[in-house]
């Protein structure tokens, strides 16, 4: 159906294709690659904060006493609010969840929806 010669200069077109297809594809791998290097970053230290903010809130109070020690040897306030503050939060914080559990409950009451 086809010479010779035709199908032959149809396979080197193929071949020429299928690599210009390649390295184009490799340079848009690398492309993605570095556009996407400060996402990891973020996503790593992301992780990384997941791991330790639990120990955060354990060290804060130790690390303010001793910030407040060498800084501000002469102000007691800063003290005061580090020994009181982790419980004013959670105060403030346990008032916030009931508080929003309870504001459904009386629209319903009141004929609201």
């Amino acid at each position: 159906m086809y010479p010779q010669p035709e199908l032959d200069r149809l396979a080197a077109y193929k071949a020429s294709l299928l690599n210009d297809i390649s390295r184009r594809r490799a340079r848009c791998a690398a492309a993605a690659a570095g556009a996407l290097q400060p996402l990891a970053w973020c996503d790593r230290a992301l992780a990384l904060w997941r791991r330790v903010g639990p120990l955060t809130a354990v060290a804060a109070v130790p690390l303010g006493f001793l910030v407040q020690r060498t800084v501000f040897p002469r102000l007691r306030f800063i003290g005061t609010l580090l020994r009181v503050g982790p419980l004013v939060f959670g105060a403030v914080r346990g008032l916030g969840s009931v508080l929003r559990r309870r504001a459904p409950s009386a629209r319903q009451h009141n004929g609201q929806s």
